[in-house]
Parts: C-alpha cells; sequence; structure tokens
C-alpha cells in the first residue's frame, strides 16, 4: 500500500482469502500477529496467520504482502510452509486484543476494544497498528449503549496487562460466517483463557456444533469451564454420539452429574451409547437417524432429507420402521437410499421400496468389520440392529473415520508434517 492509503481494520480481514502473484489462492487469513513495543510506540504488525488448504495454519510476514485490497490479500508468492507457532512476545490480534477492556489515558475512562485498524508505514513494508474503535463502558459488539470513537494508540493503556473477563462478542462477530470446523481450529489456537471466553459468549447450539470438532482435550477443559446447567444444556444440543465420546473422558462423577441435569430422554440415548464398547458399532452409532413408518411417502421421505442441520451422511438415507418411530424403533423393516427417493414419484409409500437384502450390523460388530462393510457396499452409513429386530441408530462414515484416524488428527493437517515455526 501507499503512503497516504486508508487504514484497513482488522476485522474485515477475517476470513478473506489469500492470492499469489498468479491469482492462485494460498489461503485465507485467520488472524494477525503484532508486537508490542517500549516507549509508547503502536504495536508493530510482524504477519498473517494464513490457513492454507491442508488446515495448516502458516506464518506469511507483512514483508512478503504486496496487498491488502477490497476482501483480499496479495502476497508475493514466496512462502514458508512450516506450521506457525505464537512466541511469548506475540499477540494475536484478532484472538487477543478485540473486546479488551482498556483505559483512556486522559480520562482514565473505562473503553472495550470493537475493532483494530493497521496500516503501511510511508516508504516501508513496515505496519503497525494505527487506530482502535471502541465503545465507552463495559460492553462488546452486541451492546449497542454507549458513545464509540476512534483513538489513537497513545490515547489508551492497559494492553500490556492480562485482563480477566475479557469479553468476547467482537471475536465471536468474525466466526459467524465459518463453518463449525473452522471456529474449532481458530479456538484450538487461542490461549486456554480467550477459548473460555469465546465459549461463554457462543450460544448454546453454536457451541455444541463446535465443540464436536474440536480435540478431546479441548472439549475437556471448555466443559469443564461452564456452568454446569450450561454444560448440560450444551451436552442436549449435541449428537449423542459426540456426547457420549466426551463424557466417557469425564471422571464418572462429573458425568453421573451432568447426565442428571440433562432432559431425561437425551440422557436416556447417552447412556445406551456409553453402555457399549467405545470400538463396536453400538459405541460408534448415532441414535439419530431419519426413521419413517411404512405408510409414509416419498414426498415425506425428501422432506425430512431436506432438514438443514441433517449431516449429508445422514441424509443420504432413510430407515423405514414400525411404530415406535424413535429408536429403540419397531421391527426394522428397511433402508431407502436417497437416490431411490428421487426416482419414485412423490406419493409412492416407502415400505415398496425399501431396500431389504443388506443385513444390519448388530451393536457388538467391531470397528475393523464396520469398515469392511461399508467399503464393501459402498455405504455413507449403516443400520444397527439389536437381536429383537429393533433399530437402535446408525454408524456414518465419517465417525467411523474419526475412529481410524491417528487421536491427534485434528491437530495435525491434511499432509501430515510436524514441523513448526515461530512469527517473526
Amino acid at each position: 500500500m501507499a503512503a497516504g492509503a486508508p487504514r484497513v481494520f482488522v476485522s474485515h480481514l477475517s476470513g478473506v482469502p489469500v492470492f499469489d502473484p498468479h491469482g492462485d489462492q494460498v489461503g485465507r487469513v485467520r488472524d494477525l500477529v503484532a508486537m508490542l513495543r517500549v516507549g509508547g510506540k503502536p504495536p508493530r504488525l510482524l504477519g498473517m496467520v494464513v490457513e492454507v488448504v491442508s488446515r495448516r495454519r502458516i506464518f506469511v510476514p507483512m514483508t512478503r504482502v504486496t496487498g491488502v485490497e477490497s476482501g483480499q490479500v496479495i502476497t508475493t508468492g514466496v512462502v514458508n510452509m512450516r506450521r506457525f507457532e505464537q512466541r511469548p512476545t506475540e499477540r494475536l490480534v484478532l484472538g487477543e486484543f478485540l473486546d479488551r477492556r482498556v483505559r483512556l489515558t486522559e480520562t482514565d475512562e473505562e473503553v472495550t476494544v470493537l475493532d483494530v485498524a493497521i496500516q503501511q508505514l510511508p516508504a516501508r513494508r513496515d505496519w503497525e497498528i494505527d487506530k482502535f474503535f471502541v465503545r465507552k463502558g463495559r460492553g462488546g459488539a452486541l451492546r449497542r449503549k454507549g458513545e464509540t470513537l476512534t483513538v489513537e494508540w497513545s490515547a489508551i493503556s492497559g494492553f500490556s496487562l492480562e485482563e480477566h473477563g475479557q469479553g468476547a462478542e467482537s471475536l465471536v462477530a468474525t466466526f459467524e460466517r465459518l463453518r463449525p470446523t473452522d471456529v474449532a481450529n481458530a479456538m484450538h489456537h487461542l490461549t486456554p483463557k480467550r477459548r473460555a471466553e469465546v465459549a461463554a459468549a457462543l450460544d448454546d447450539d453454536r457451541l455444541a456444533d463446535v465443540l464436536e470438532e474440536l480435540p478431546g482435550d479441548d472439549q475437556v477443559e471448555i466443559l469443564g469451564k461452564l456452568e454446569e446447567d450450561r454444560a448440560a444444556d450444551v451436552l442436549e444440543a449435541m449428537d449423542p454420539d459426540d456426547a457420549a465420546d466426551l463424557l466417557s473422558e469425564l471422571p464418572e462423577a462429573d458425568k453421573e452429574r451432568l447426565l442428571a441435569l440433562m432432559r431425561p430422554d437425551d440422557a436416556a440415548d447417552v447412556r445406551r451409547l456409553l453402555s457399549y464398547e467405545e470400538r463396536t458399532a453400538g459405541g460408534l452409532m448415532t441414535t439419530e437417524p431419519i426413521i419413517l413408518r411404512p405408510d409414509a411417502t416419498v414426498a415425506d421421505a425428501l422432506a425430512r432429507v431436506r432438514q438443514q442441520d441433517l449431516s449429508p451422511a445422514l441424509a443420504a438415507q432413510v430407515y423405514v420402521c414400525r411404530s415406535p418411530d424413535e429408536t429403540p424403533t419397531g421391527k426394522y423393516l428397511g433402508t431407502v437410499h436417497f437416490q431411490r427417493l428421487l426416482r419414485d414419484p412423490p406419493f409412492t409409500l416407502v415400505s415398496s421400496i425399501v431396500d431389504s437384502d443388506l443385513v444390519p450390523l448388530t451393536p457388538d460388530t467391531p470397528l475393523p468389520a464396520v469398515t469392511s462393510y461399508l467399503a464393501a457396499y459402498n455405504m455413507v452409513s449403516v443400520p444397527v440392529v439389536d437381536e429383537s429386530g429393533s433399530l437402535l441408530g446408525a454408524v456414518t462414515v465419517d465417525d467411523v473415520l474419526d475412529h481410524l484416524l491417528p487421536e491427534d488428527w485434528r491437530e495435525t493437517d491434511f499432509q501430515g508434517e510436524e514441523e513448526t515455526t515461530g512469527g517473526s
């Protein structure tokens, strides 16, 4: 950017694509790295944390950034693909500056940081934090009361101290358009303090979706910092199999206390899953597949498949069972695949087009046999039926992959490389 170019507010950079000079996308901006300086000088911007296609987070120095245009960042194309690792002297602008409560030096009035502006220094490639957009009083981006103003770095104090009880509304606002797996990846790279603050700011359904994508240690840490009533609400919002996996990591007393706080129906599903061995069909299954009675039509099935909160794997087929149509069901009759639903008229009864040739799994089927079944029949989901013929649930391919991949797969990129590097 040339001298005199307009400042850029960092909230507008969250998630924007990063391109090389040829127009090929390198990745997306996930944060910016700054270093505090002595003598009252504004923090120097060291670079950007960029998430590349493999989900690896790398560091791109600002000296490699040739343009920050509307909705995109342009680099020289020469980047170090080693993993970014934050150094003690570095600060993450989105993760640590937004929502921080600081004070105006002139009046000692408390303000909350809503956004941060950066600007390139004249005739150099150096960047620094230029201004802060703040709101007077205690409250983040979602609070509408209080005067807002833009101030210089020199006009505020309080960044050199670790703040307790920092809000997270502004940071959460930058996550709105991200998928749960991307929010989970961002939270994993925050400090435990900031993870707890972000978790407190997310609503129950959003936090449940994000928890399902986090490594087990992060899940346990976050759940342990929630009030018990809220922890139970979040567990209810999670898929039962994911809630069971998380609860299985807790001490027995904590697990029972949270189950007692959950709604009885939700707790019953989770307790049933906890009764099975972890690496079996019963331990892997979800208890909430799409279940229809024999007198349901293709139109009914398609309406259920269209539900937005269903995963693609669960939406790929419906299971036809006699009443009751919640697990454990009445007699399991068969499966109708999504493609078959598209080929038949809407008024067709699902009982007339079921696939009853494939033998369902029993809950004690071991993981290798479940994997072989999915591979042999090119399935993305398979029914689990008990000895009386009732449908207990369904195992989806994503749950199988979770147990086949290394335990730390969520913390590594798709290439499996382990190199790390600092930001500067």
